[in-house]
């Protein structure tokens, strides 16, 4: 099996990676990543995830998204679900091999509008596209975890950071060469 990827959604337009696991199956790499990514998120706030229908995700986000509730009495006080966690998942239902309807469950939070597992996609693709690494028979190898780790922070900081996003432009007045939009990358939309 290859790398698991996993994405954190912040809204609509700008959707990044902050996690990612390397192991043979998401039932053993999910759990680390949900993990990873509550660390880096600000003051491990909660997140809006969108994934597939493996129930692997369910439990990650239930067991790592949780804090205690402190309630006056003796004893150890009740967890209760982060606030602002979600989790949404978009099972693809198919007939004979054909994609015939997602279906959208929401099991955690608030309700999403539109999640589009489309940007996943997209993602997995850009990083195919610039991590030779990631392609089928290349002479690119990482052999060590470090190696890849090192492959990947490069590239999605590239992908977050440095390269600015179309859907993510603002209007701007005054802008060089008359130009009506100001570019902008997911780092500079977030803050």
């Amino acid at each position: 099996m290859g790398p698991r990827w996993e994405c954190l959604s912040q809204d609509r337009a700008t959707r990044f990676v902050v996690a990612w696991g390397f192991g043979s199956s998401e039932e053993e790499v999910a759990p680390k990543v949900v993990a990873q990514t509550r660390q880096r998120t600000s003051g491990g706030r909660g997140v809006i995830w969108i994934r597939d229908g493996r129930p692997v995700y369910r439990r990650a986000v239930r067991q790592v998204y949780r804090d205690a509730q402190p309630t006056g009495k003796r004893g150890r006080p009740p967890l209760v679900p982060t606030p602002g966690v979600g989790l949404t998942q978009a099972v693809k239902r198919r007939h004979q091999g054909r994609m015939v309807r997602v279906e959208v469950r929401q099991v955690l939070g608030e309700a999403v509008d539109g999640p589009d597992p489309v940007h996943e996609g997209r993602l997995n693709g850009m990083l195919r596209d610039r991590l030779n690494a990631r392609t089928r028979k290349t002479h690119s190898f990482a052999k060590t975890t470090g190696t890849w780790d090192a492959l990947v922070i490069l590239c999605l900081f590239e992908h977050n950071g440095l390269r600015p996003h179309r859907a993510l432009r603002e209007a701007g007045e005054g802008l060089p060469e008359g130009r009506r939009y100001r570019p902008r990358t997911p780092v500079t939309a977030i803050g």
